[in-house]
C-alpha cells in the first residue's frame, strides 16, 4: 500500500469562486484523495467567505490579504507560514508562478519540503511574461530556478517558455489539465431539445456557444463584431455567451440581433450539451478547461492556436484552429462549419475520442500522484523527474 502524502495546494482563489484553475483543482482533489493524497487548500480570503471550511472533503484555509498588491502578497505569505508549519505537508504545490509560488518558496526555506509550481498560462498575459515585466524580474526568476523543484507545464507553449528562462528539461514536467468525460458527454437529439427548452434556448436554431470570463484577452468583443456577417450567411443562428466579467456591460451594449447572454452559471455542462458549435477566440490561454469540456461533450470546436489548444487539437481532425486576433479567419471558420453538418459531426466525435484517450481526470490525477510520490520519496530528484517526464509524455 502506498504511503499517504499530505500536499498543501496554494492558489489565488478557490470555491465558491470559480475560474479555470479553481475548477480544475476542485475536480482533481477527490481523485487525489482516493489515491492517498491528503489535500489542504490555502487561498485568499475574499469578502463574505469564512476563514476555514471543508468543501467536498477538502480543508480550505482562507488567509487575509491586506492593502495594495505587493502588501497583499506579503500578508498572505506571512499568514501562510505558521499555518504550513502546523500542517507539516510533505509537498507544496503552487498554482501560478506569482504570489502562490512566492509563498511556497518561503515555506520551503522554513520547512525544507519540495515545491512543485504549476504554470497556469502562457503567452503575453502568462505567468512568465508577468514575471519578466516585474521590476525585480531577474532576481525573482533566479530565486525560482534555485528553489522550485519541478515546474508543471500544462501546454508545450509553456514548456518552451520555461526552457527560455533556463529551466532544465529534468525539472519540467508536462501534465495537462483533465476533464470529467462522464459529466461532459454528448446527448442524443431529443435530449438536446428537452435541455434547450429547460434552459430557455431556441429549440431549432443552430447555437454557437462561447464560455468563460468576459475579459479583454478572451476576445469576445471580436466575436460580437463579426457576428452580423455570420448571421447574413446563417440568419437563424444564435450566439450564446456564457460567463461574466469586467467586459460584460460593454459587450451587452455592443451586441446586436442573434446574441443571447446567459451570465455566469455554476454548471456549464447543460449549455455545452445543448449547443452545436463551441468557439474559443482568446488571444492567450494556458489550457482552457472550457475547451476540454466542449470537446468531451462532443462539440465541434473552433479555437485560436494559442496556449494548449494546438496540443489538444490537430487542425481539421479534432477541431478547427485559427490564428489569434484575426477576425476574418475566425469568421470564415464559423461560416464554413455551420454549413457543414457532416464535418461538425466528424470533428465532434474525434474531439471526444481525444479527450477519452488522453485527458480524463483519473489519468491526470494518476500522473500527479506519481509525481508527488517521486518528489517526496526518491533518493535522487533528477532520477525521479526523468521518470515522471517519460511517463507523462
Amino acid at each position: 500500500m502506498r504511503q499517504s502524502i499530505r500536499v498543501a495546494m496554494i492558489i489565488q482563489g478557490y470555491l465558491p469562486r470559480l475560474g479555470g484553475a479553481e475548477r480544475q483543482l476542485a475536480a482533481l482533489a477527490p481523485l487525489l484523495h482516493a489515491q492517498g493524497v491528503e489535500v489542504h487548500v490555502l487561498t485568499r480570503r475574499y469578502a463574505g467567505l469564512s476563514p476555514f471550511e471543508v468543501i467536498g472533503g477538502v480543508p480550505v484555509h482562507r488567509l487575509p490579504v491586506l492593502g495594495p498588491k505587493r502588501v497583499a502578497s506579503a500578508t498572505f505569505t506571512l499568514s501562510a507560514l505558521p499555518l504550513l508549519r502546523r500542517l507539516r505537508p510533505h509537498l507544496i504545490h503552487a498554482h501560478e508562478l506569482l504570489s502562490p509560488t512566492t509563498t511556497a518558496v518561503a515555506a520551503k526555506r522554513l520547512l525544507g519540503v519540495p515545491v512543485a509550481a504549476k504554470v497556469l498560462r502562457g503567452g503575453t498575459w502568462g505567468d512568465i511574461a508577468k514575471l519578466k515585466r516585474n521590476a525585480l524580474s531577474a532576481r525573482r526568476i533566479t530565486t525560482l530556478l534555485r528553489q522550485v523543484d519541478v515546474f508543471i507545464a500544462i501546454s508545450h507553449e509553456i514548456e518552451h517558455e520555461l526552457a527560455e528562462i533556463n529551466v532544465p528539461p529534468e525539472r519540467r514536467v508536462f501534465i495537462p489539465n483533465g476533464v470529467d468525460t462522464q459529466r461532459f458527454a454528448p446527448l442524443p437529439l431529443e435530449g438536446k431539445r428537452a435541455l434547450r427548452a429547460r434552459l430557455g434556448l431556441p429549440l431549432e436554431a443552430p447555437l454557437v456557444l462561447v464560455a468563460g470570463r468576459l475579459a479583454p484577452e478572451k476576445r469576445v468583443g471580436q466575436l460580437i463584431e463579426l457576428w452580423p456577417v455570420v448571421r447574413q450567411s446563417h440568419p437563424t443562428t444564435q450566439l450564446v455567451i456564457l460567463g461574466s466579467g469586467e467586459e460584460e456591460a460593454a459587450l451587452k451594449r455592443a451586441a446586436g440581433a442573434g446574441i443571447q447572454f446567459v451570465g455566469y452559471q455554476d454548471d456549464v455542462a447543460p449549455y455545452l450539451q445543448a449547443a452545436d458549435v463551441f468557439v474559443l477566440p482568446s488571444a492567450t490561454e494556458g489550457l482552457s478547461n472550457a475547451l476540454l469540456e466542449a470537446l468531451a461533450a462532443g462539440l465541434p470546436v473552433i479555437a485560436t492556436s494559442v496556449g494548449g489548444a494546438p496540443d489538444v487539437i490537430e487542425h481539421n481532425v479534432h477541431g478547427c484552429l485559427v490564428p489569434p486576433d484575426q477576425p476574418p479567419a475566425l469568421q470564415a471558420a464559423m461560416i464554413h462549419l455551420l454549413h457543414d453538418a457532416e464535418g461538425r459531426a466528424r470533428l465532434g466525435q474525434r474531439g471526444r475520442e481525444r479527450m477519452l484517450h488522453d485527458y480524463t481526470l483519473p489519468v491526470i490525477a494518476g500522473r500527479l500522484r506519481e509525481l508527488y510520490g517521486q518528489l517526496t520519496s526518491a533518493p535522487s530528484l533528477n532520477r525521479a523527474l526523468t521518470t515522471a517526464r517519460s511517463r507523462s509524455a
